[in-house]
């Protein structure tokens, strides 16, 4: 009920600005430009998830085969079935078996999987990759505090400490981090924003903040980016939502990711890291992330 009268009070300081919900640290709603994806658009790339397993041609899961913040990634949580990619989050007593160990134990940051929550995550590095245009995944959100999904994209050139973005820039076109806040009516929201110059002391970023989706954990929304030399625009459901520029726009072909992460550390899981809140599912539960298609355009 409080997250109705939230969403109420949103629908009115919007009459005065779009963007003044931003202003008291609440979700606004998109209200920008539309898309007009078929006039402006050709497709050049798409998975739509048909068949019964992922297509190793499109997507690999060797990016990253260790730990990951509060829990691990590992590709035995990736299903394809139905239409829908699915990556599954869920506690698991005995750690799952590590294909890559052989290939990978020896790297620095190699930490062997233990008892924990998995996830995972799924790219396209190696296999897809382009500079410009839009792009767009139509999906549900999982549905726990204290992890989120992701739809985002990134460029080797993301680690270069240069104080511009123009070589790399990962950019988060959506993250689920509020499904904890049904009190403040945040609960249907996601946030978009970029990364740049590492992940150290000398990283940089910038945010559109929390925009609002239309009951995304239970229907399906599209989230999408449009990308070209001079910004950043944001899109949920065809509708924009900000844009951004900060650092410069990235010029050189960036990859695409789909995943799921939990929050902490360690491989633990612990409260309020990205400001997700705890974790809501008790071990024996899951959370999907459920994808029906992943789509990328060029400019016509």
């Amino acid at each position: 009920m409080f997250a109705k009268l939230i969403r109420a009070i949103v629908s009115i300081l919007m009459i005065f600005s779009p963007t003044l919900p931003h202003v008291f640290d609440l979700p606004a709603i998109p209200s920008g430009q539309d898309l007009n994806l078929d006039e402006r658009f050709e497709l050049t790339w798409s998975d739509e998830f048909d068949g019964d397993e992922l297509d190793r041609s499109v997507w690999q899961t060797e990016w990253w085969v260790t730990m990951r913040k509060g829990g691990y990634w590992h590709e035995d949580m990736v299903d394809v079935k139905d239409g829908n990619l699915i990556i599954t989050t869920a506690y698991f007593d005995d750690p799952l078996e590590n294909y890559y160990e052989e290939q990978w134990g020896d790297q620095i940051d190699f930490e062997e999987y233990g008892p924990g929550w998995y996830s995972a995550c799924i790219t396209t590095n190696g296999t897809f990759e382009q500079t410009y245009g839009y792009y767009e995944c139509r999906c549900i959100l999982p549905k726990s505090a204290g992890m989120w999904s992701a739809f985002w994209m990134m460029n080797e050139g993301v680690y270069n400490v240069d104080g511009s973005g123009k070589d790399g820039t990962e950019v988060d076109i959506f993250e689920s981090m509020y499904y904890k806040d049904e009190i403040w009516g945040y609960g249907d929201a996601v946030i978009s924003g970029i990364h740049y110059d590492g992940y150290g002391e000398g990283h940089n970023g910038d945010s559109i903040d929390k925009w609002y989706a239309n009951n995304p954990y239970e229907e399906f929304n599209t989230y999408g980016l449009e990308w070209n030399e001079n910004e950043y625009i944001f899109y949920i459901n065809g509708v924009e939502t900000g844009r951004l520029s900060t650092g410069g726009v990235s010029q050189n072909p960036e990859y695409l990711l789909l995943s799921c992460e939990v929050a902490g550390e360690n491989g633990v899981a612990y409260a309020d890291r990205h400001g997700v809140g705890p974790m809501s599912m008790e071990p024996g539960e899951t959370a999907e992330f459920i994808v029906d298609y992943v789509r990328v355009y060029q400019y016509k």
